[in-house]
């Protein structure tokens, strides 16, 4: 597209979010309460990155954040740079109160299917006398503030439960997805020795049941620090091994009700997991206040999350998403589960799901909706009258999914695309309900999130691609890597290339008109000649020819500093890559993008490496074509698919 025809928004904000989405009342309440007046959104952001303790304040005066104990200083920074931050010193709340503030006898709290039980409901007086009981029985069992409690569950209400148990309590919540495998799960529950063990008796995914009962009773002697393992009933296992707690035994045992610990704002909530493709991951630790607070901003003003409206993310626990998604209990919506396989029976599961429960917001990895595209999914658009927002992250969205969703599914929708990740337990970059929607572009910097496109010699770029840095702490940002002395893991995670600045890993571009397009991971970047290219370019011209199912695009290194793009394609069925066909996809690059686009190397594989959470592992790929070993460079049991190894090594 020539640089000086302007792409036409595919989607315009209509009078009523203009006037009363929660971000204009925002707006209007700081009019008010501070006589500051934003022309804009962007003028309110460059406000939000610059007076940092104004901002953070606001919110926390605005979404009426309860505290045990007045908060001393908004913001207490270290000598040098951003780990150490303190935020909100001195005060004292609790993440599972402020979801129990939105209790109401109008609404469920939960809503519940999957591939082997209907849409259920759970009203908000069930979820509290649960949460209740297991809060009771962990303080029976010796869990205390600072103990950890660890999980391994399926996308169920008992997830939820057992996490909102936890917290109750003040313990540390840590989960991952029963598709991990045992050394997956070793190497991340030893680094944080948990006290306690929530386990699934099994799973059912695309139609195949799991029994996890052995597994169940093997971990628990395999972990030396859990004192009790809980077995949760998921698909009536016949075996159950009678050493460990039964989840049922636990509803009922009597307790006094439900009451909240509370806890210092940068105790932790829970840990989670960097993605393990190469040492063991890193268990990357965040705050109860920070998460409180980012999770109202993020989802109440960016995403516009109200009362009454349904939220749902397919995701799994062992993805961020799933602890994001919670934070819609905090805006009083009803949360929405789904467990299972996203097509099956069929491609349309998901999307009968959003019209049977009237979801208000539906979210994704973007791998979702570019599956759904290619499967040629159509949706009419009166069977999804409740859908406001689309919601996809994990990967950048191709400007052709953007197209798709408003032409084959609601062209009425809010399509937001959010990057952020593990590190935040947020994004970074999202949603604005009072900004149009530009194919392939995020619509924003979120508020109190200084992003700047980066050159390598650390100045920051407009309209050109750069590294993705964050400038100026934020609260949700880890309190510190678990077992991590002296912060090593930490600094080396974020702040190597630029001292005291964040560092993420992204290649963006922020554009003119201050949307942001994400073109893949700056650690997988290819360089032709000096010039740096997206991955995600790559696969929007490659994976948009009919007879390319998938792609991974590397840059190999050679000594004298020159390089060579190798591409890898997944074929359609009885396909083979043909010198035809390589012509055609060569074209397709040099024609949509540039010379510099074309790989030197076509390859045909039957399949593309993927993590459990469904990104395409390009740098672990990249170091074992380079040479390096698999086994420094991998771990099998973190990825989706580890058999598509045998291609590459």
């Amino acid at each position: 597209m020539p640089t000086d025809v302007l792409p036409q928004p595919l989607w315009k904000p209509g009078r009523t979010l203009l006037e009363q989405s929660n971000l204009k009342k925002y707006m209007d309440w700081l009019f008010v309460k501070r006589g500051l007046y934003f022309r804009s959104y962007h003028d309110l952001w460059d406000w939000s990155v610059t007076d940092l303790e104004d901002f953070w304040e606001s919110l926390w005066l605005y979404f009426n954040i309860k505290s045990h104990d007045l908060y001393l200083e908004v913001l207490q920074r270290p000598k040098h740079g951003m780990i150490g931050t303190k935020w909100f010193t001195r005060s004292k709340l609790n993440y599972a109160e402020h979801v129990f503030r939105n209790k109401t006898k109008d609404r469920p709290a939960i809503l519940f299917q999957s591939e082997q039980s209907p849409l259920t409901e759970i009203s908000w007086e069930t979820l509290e006398m649960e949460v209740a009981a297991v809060a009771a029985w962990l303080k029976q069992r010796g869990v205390r503030p600072g103990d950890r409690v660890a999980a391994i569950l399926p996308n169920i209400p008992q997830a939820v439960v057992a996490f909102l148990a936890t917290n109750a309590v003040g313990a540390v919540w840590s989960s991952c997805s029963p598709d991990f495998g045992k050394t997956a799960i070793t190497d991340r529950f030893s680094q944080i020795e948990p006290k306690v063990l929530f386990v699934a008796d099994g799973y059912v995914y695309n139609g195949k049941t799991y029994d996890l009962t052995a597994f169940a009773q093997e971990l628990s002697f395999t972990l030396p620090s859990v004192k009790d393992t809980v077995l949760v009933n998921n698909i009536n296992a016949e075996n159950r091994p009678e050493r460990l707690t039964s989840w049922e035994d636990i509803l009922h045992l009597e307790n006094f009700g439900l009451d909240f610990e509370p806890l210092p704002f940068d105790h932790p909530i829970w840990i989670l997991y960097s993605s393990g493709t190469t040492a063991k991951p890193k268990a990357i630790t965040h705050s109860v206040g920070g998460c409180l607070i980012e999770h109202h901003k993020a989802l109440i003003l960016h995403q516009n999350v109200k009362p009454g409206d349904r939220y749902f993310w397919y995701s799994t626990t062992g993805w961020m998403m799933w602890n994001y998604a919670l934070g819609s209990l905090l805006c009083g919506a009803t949360l929405v589960l789904y467990d299972g396989a996203p097509a099956f029976p069929s491609s349309q599961v998901l999307w009968t799901l959003a019209e049977k429960a009237k979801i208000t917001h539906f979210g994704s990895g973007a791998a979702y909706f570019n599956a759904s595209m290619k499967a040629g999914v159509s949706i009419t658009s009166e069977s999804l009258n409740a859908l406001e927002t689309i919601g996809s992250t994990g990967s950048p969205l191709p400007p052709e999914a953007y197209e798709w969703i408003y032409k084959y599914v609601k062209k009425d929708v809010w399509l937001i695309s959010l990057s952020g990740g593990t590190d935040v337990c947020s994004a970074f970059v999202g949603g604005c309900p009072i900004l149009p929607v530009y194919p392939g572009e995020i619509q924003c910097r979120m508020l109190g999130c200084r992003i700047e496109a980066y050159s390598e010699d650390g100045k920051p770029l407009t309209g050109e691609l750069g590294e993705m840095v964050i400038t100026q702490p934020m609260p949700s940002m880890p309190i510190y890597f678990w077992n991590d002395e002296d912060d090593e893991k930490y600094i080396s995670s974020y702040f190597e290339m630029y001292p005291n600045i964040w560092r993420h890993g992204d290649w963006i571009k922020v554009t003119d008109r201050n949307s942001v397009i994400i073109y893949g991971r700056s650690d997988a970047t290819l360089n032709r000649g000096g010039v740096r290219i997206g991955t995600a370019e790559i696969y929007r011209a490659v994976e948009s020819i009919p007879d390319v199912k998938d792609s991974l695009a590397v840059y190999l290194e050679k000594a004298n500093g020159d390089g060579t793009i190798s591409l890898f394609v997944v074929l359609s069925k009885d396909k083979t890559l043909t010198d035809e066909l390589k012509q055609r996809i060569k074209d397709v690059l040099r024609n949509e993008y540039s010379p510099r686009h074309v790989p030197d190397t076509i390859e045909q594989v039957s399949d593309i490496p993927y993590t459990i959470n469904g990104k395409k592992m390009e740098a672990p790929m990249k170091r074992i074509l380079m040479g390096q070993d698999p086994a420094k460079c991998i771990n099998p049991e973190t990825m989706r698919n580890p058999e598509s190894l045998k291609a590459f090594v």
